[in-house]
């Protein structure tokens, strides 16, 4: 059910009541905070009312039992890195801004990790290799997101395969429902089993459903040893047949990246190389295995006679310095890909791995029949790819070639038996597709869910289940420190 539209003059009042019991060090007016809060990584901007920094985790409450009195819509954020309009105050309101409760605390015994919402995901990366454990979920913008984001879409990255997602992590969770009220899920114990899991309903929801304050989370022993070797393939179809060969071989890396040939030819323009000597824009697959010296010693002869047997070149990493020069171009190649539009949709669906090659197949025809470069690179250990159809923003005929060919790929995707987002969530940029992906019972429940725990519907709004214009969407240019990574 869409949020009723609040009245100027409620908004206004509700606002300055809002200041009157939080401060207004704590509640935010002034130009330059609310034109910061009023768009995320997606660019869609709508300007809020109000910016709420709390620096204890009760104002968080305060601020819900205000919003929920006067029907003003509430959109939670942290470093705003999404690239789906999930932090986007599409309906105004206020924007409640989390960043401010970063604590973070190791338990090293238990291994585990209590942190706040604010919390930087790097930071919090660094606490736990410095008692020797290891926090797994790495996605591309830890060095700038926040553990309350990944939790709200689920986040992933390269670790994902071996390890899992954000989700594999959360022992517990603390936090607000949407009319104000303080509630626990889970306890800082391995098991839990009393009641529904409404912790997990949380995780994944897109902060649609309450707002997290605090978080515990399951870290690992540090992985010994780490080894990295870097593969070239004739083309798409023989690296992902390749990769299920490795799989199936019950080898499972820590980390498995892929890179089509338009992801490698302009990783090497940007890096004015050419990776493997006479393999010009050859795809790649980049490996990391981690563990035991031991473990990895048995690994190592595995994934080297596989590479003998499936791929055109191989180059390992003897030293921690060379593997990081083989990385090189993974962490070129989303930048650099702008050399072929000047916009990009960057859409993070997951393949079954039966599917592979089919597939690859088809996206080559949509390259075709869309007259788009769509460079391609993902996560092969569980099928998450991210497409980047590259369009001019200028060119009409681009702008409508990249909506047809978002909408064909989400189609297929489904067919397949996949997902149309494997981490970066919903959002407002996929509303249109995530009827593609459910049925009208499913989201039927869902929106059951909703309207059970926010029946007034002020938390984050207007996402996921309303259908959204993107393409209409008023947008800013803003250069953010952790695109193109």
């Amino acid at each position: 059910m869409p949020t009723k539209k609040v009245s100027a003059r409620v908004l206004a009042s509700a606002t300055l009541a809002l200041r009157r019991k939080l401060g207004a060090k704590v509640v935010l007016t002034d130009d330059a905070a609310l034109e910061a809060a009023s768009y995320d990584s997606s660019r869609i901007a709508v300007r809020p009312a109000a910016v709420i920094r709390p620096t204890k985790r009760e104002q968080v409450g305060v601020v819900l039992k205000l919003a929920n009195l006067h029907g003003v819509p509430v959109t939670p954020r942290g470093r705003g890195t999404t690239l789906m309009g999930s932090a986007t105050p599409i309906r105004g309101g206020w924007v409640l801004d989390l960043m401010g409760l970063d604590a973070i605390r190791l338990d090293p015994e238990a291994g585990l990790a209590h942190v706040q919402a604010g919390a930087n995901v790097g930071a919090i990366q660094d606490a736990a290799a410095a008692a020797g454990w290891f926090y797994p979920p790495d996605p591309s913008s830890k060095a700038y997101c926040t553990i309350g984001g990944n939790i709200a879409c689920n986040a992933g990255g390269m670790h994902g395969g071996k390890y899992g997602v954000t989700r594999d992590f959360v022992v517990a969770l603390k936090g607000y429902l949407p009319n104000g009220e303080f509630v626990r899920w889970g306890t800082a114990t391995r098991k839990f089993a009393a009641g529904f899991n409404l912790r997990d309903l949380w995780i994944g929801s897109e902060g649609m459903l309450g707002v997290v304050t605090d978080a515990v989370l399951r870290l690992l022993p540090a992985p010994a040893a780490r080894w990295t070797l870097l593969t070239s393939f004739s083309d798409e179809v023989a690296a992902f047949r390749a990769a299920r060969a490795l799989f199936a071989a019950r080898v499972q890396p820590a980390i498995c990246e892929f890179l089509d040939r338009a992801s490698v030819t302009c990783a090497e323009a940007a890096m004015k190389t050419t990776i493997f000597p006479g393999q010009p824009g050859r795809p790649v697959i980049l490996l990391e295995l981690a563990g035991s010296e031991a473990e990895l010693a048995d690994a190592k002869t595995a994934v080297l006679a596989w590479a003998a047997a499936h791929a055109a070149g191989h180059r390992e990493a003897k030293t921690r310095g060379e593997a990081e020069a083989l990385w090189a171009v993974r962490r070129k190649c989303s930048g650099a890909m702008f050399q072929m539009g000047d916009a990009k949709l960057n859409e993070d669906i997951t393949v079954p791995l039966g599917a592979y090659e089919e597939f690859a197949v088809w996206l080559e025809q949509l390259r075709e029949k869309s007259g788009l470069a769509i460079p391609t690179f993902g996560h092969l250990a569980d099928g998450n790819l991210h497409v980047n159809i590259m369009y001019h923003k200028a060119v009409p005929a681009e702008c409508r070639a990249a909506e047809k060919a978002v909408l064909a790929l989400m189609k297929k995707v489904v067919a397949l038996g996949g997902a149309i987002s494997g981490e970066h969530g919903i959002g407002l940029a996929k509303t249109p597709f995530l009827r593609i992906q459910h049925g009208a019972a499913e989201i039927a429940a869902m929106r059951a869910v909703k309207h059970a725990l926010d029946p007034n519907g002020i938390l984050n709004p207007g996402k996921m289940f309303e259908v959204f214009e993107v393409w209409n969407a008023p947008r800013v240019t803003v250069a953010f420190p952790w695109d193109h990574k």
